[in-house]
């Protein structure tokens, strides 16, 4: 009962800052109307007591562009997550899995990479902070039902360089990280983990130099981290250089289970 107030409270209020700062859909990028009337199918007007129309408060994305959008479906890597290739439909494993061992148990994510490239740009590095809440609702929608049965104690985003977050100003897995905790009702910490080197962009490195460009870029700033299970927040998942990185360094710390969230990921050819 009182989850179901509070989203409704925090409904109310988020449509209210809506209409001082308006959303924008996460594809188009065009501002969201915070009120929608729709006419109801099925509805006739002249039927007493049944009004032909529905209101939709806080619609986080348009209904055309959210059928552009590519869900991760179908057959998938039972390691990273990543979508199956036809000729790989049979196999436990992506050719990126069966090459390299993982230190992370598993991971997940949400959408197709090419189908939402250029709103994870945005979301990235223009400042699109508001896209988060379509996302972690789309991460709720598909994926929560198989990961609230992991049994996470911890969300953990992966860390920025401080002086890059700064020049940014804001870390875009510290953002969905948040709000991906928030829908899941388990902690986010934000300060249990750093990057303390500048790295490369990964983007610029082919799978060996992501892994070399890594080494010792991360340290665990806690002496206390007691987790047992977490789950790691990405916008992107490419070769599992980061994660692997990043859960070395837990796996020394004691933490038995880890598991990733990314936004978006790519398929194999």
């Amino acid at each position: 009962m009182y989850k179901k107030y509070r989203d409704s409270v925090e409904g109310v209020a988020d449509t209210a800052l809506s209409l001082v700062y308006p959303r924008r859909c996460p594809v188009c990028d065009e501002v969201m109307s915070p009120i929608e009337i729709r006419r109801r199918s099925g509805v006739k007007s002249n039927d007493l007591g049944k009004p032909d129309f529905d209101i939709h408060f806080g619609r986080l994305i348009h209904d055309e562009c959210h059928r552009k959008i590519r869900y991760v479906r179908g057959a998938t890597c039972m390691k990273c997550g990543k979508g199956l290739s036809e000729s790989e439909s049979d196999c436990e494993y992506c050719s990126d899995c069966r090459k390299v061992k993982h230190l992370f148990r598993q991971g997940f994510s949400v959408f197709e990479y090419r189908s939402v490239a250029g709103s994870v740009y945005k979301f990235k590095y223009l400042g699109r902070k508001e896209y988060a809440d379509f996302y972690a609702a789309a991460a709720k929608r598909v994926l929560f039902p198989k990961i609230k049965r992991l049994g996470i104690e911890a969300v953990i985003p992966v860390p920025m360089y401080k002086e890059k977050e700064n020049l940014r100003g804001y870390n875009q897995a510290q953002v969905l990280a948040k709000k991906v905790a928030a829908e899941l009702g388990i902690p986010c910490y934000t300060n249990v983990i750093e990057r303390r080197k500048n790295t490369t962009p990964m983007k610029e490195l082919d799978t060996r130099g992501r892994r070399q460009n890594l080494k010792k870029a991360f340290n665990i700033t806690r002496n206390d981290v007691k987790f047992k299970c977490i789950l790691i927040i990405d916008d992107i998942y490419t070769t599992g250089s980061t994660i692997d990185e990043i859960a070395h360094e837990f796996r020394v710390a004691g933490v038995k289970k880890i598991y990733f969230l990314s936004l978006a990921i790519g398929q194999t050819t």
